[in-house]
Order: C-alpha cells, then sequence, then structure tokens
C-alpha cells in the first residue's frame, strides 16, 4: 500500500490507550492481586472503578483469549488462566483491541511507502517495537506487586517523558 494520507492521525490515534484496555488492564491486575483467589465481576468493577456493564464484555473478551477463567457456584468468579508474572500487559490489551500498533488497520511492516515517505515505515516499525519494549515486558505481577522493571522506571525517571506535549 502507498501513500500516507491520514498516517499521522491513525498512528497518534493507536499509540493511545483506549477506555476499554486501560480496564481491561486495570481488571486484569485486580485478578493478578486477588492470588489463586476468585474475584466476582461486581468486585472487580467496585475496586477498579470500572462500569460493571463494560467490564462484562471485556471479562468475556479476556477469557476468550484465555486470559482470564471464570468458575461457577458459591465462591466462583473469576481469576487468571495462567500465574500473573506470565501474562504481560501486552496480552490483556491484544486480548481486547488486537494488535498494539498498526496504520490504518495494517501492520507496519507490510505498509510500503514511495518517494520522500520511503523510511516512513521503518519509523511505524520503530515505534510498535517501543511501544513492546514496554508492554511485552511489564506483566500482571509487576504491576500487581508495585515492582516495575528497570528499563520501565528508567523511562519514567526521564522528566521529560512526564511532559505532555
Amino acid at each position: 500500500m502507498s501513500g500516507s494520507s491520514g498516517t499521522w492521525a491513525s498512528i497518534i490515534r493507536d499509540v493511545r490507550t483506549t477506555a476499554k484496555a486501560d480496564y481491561a488492564v486495570r481488571a486484569a491486575i485486580e485478578l493478578a492481586a486477588a492470588g489463586d483467589g476468585t474475584r466476582t465481576a461486581d468486585e472487580i468493577a467496585q475496586s477498579a472503578g470500572i462500569p460493571i456493564n463494560f467490564l462484562e464484555n471485556i471479562l468475556a473478551d479476556l477469557k476468550r483469549a484465555g486470559v482470564v477463567e471464570s468458575r461457577r457456584g458459591s465462591g466462583g468468579g473469576y481469576l487468571l488462566a495462567r500465574p500473573a508474572d506470565e501474562i504481560a500487559l501486552a496480552d490483556v490489551i491484544r486480548a481486547v483491541e488486537g494488535p498494539l500498533a498498526n496504520v490504518r488497520g495494517i501492520s507496519p511492516d507490510a505498509l510500503e511507502y514511495g518517494g520522500a515517505s520511503a523510511q516512513l515505515r521503518d519509523v511505524w516499525v520503530a515505534v510498535r517495537a517501543s511501544v513492546r519494549s514496554v508492554l511485552e515486558r511489564v506483566t500482571l505481577a509487576d504491576v500487581a506487586r508495585g515492582e516495575l522493571p528497570q528499563h520501565v522506571v528508567e523511562l519514567t525517571s526521564d522528566a521529560d517523558a512526564w511532559v505532555r506535549r
């Protein structure tokens, strides 16, 4: 696919975190904090401040993707399908949103540009790699324990990281 019409707007929108992705990660972190125990949708909604209607759809997506399981009966509810230290934030986001980064719905590596924009594909691939370097290396357990990997701590220790632009 050639051309760059709409590319900047698309990448900016794709790098933003949607409410659905934010809620999904927060719900999964609540389950990570619960350890081996189950949490009901109402408990998760209450503790994470997520609207219950939205949460039920998110939990269904997470269940379909194999991130969470549900148990019926007394003591039933939701729990993580694997240990929290084996589930990256990227796994949760992909379960509810699909790929982490794309341009107009196309994977950055599949883009083709000509002329002066020829190197733009490499920029989009680098953006995807940068996002992955955080979201694929931070687990639910990391966040639930309050112990982020050093590379994330270093990124956030740069004062420029906190400046809105």
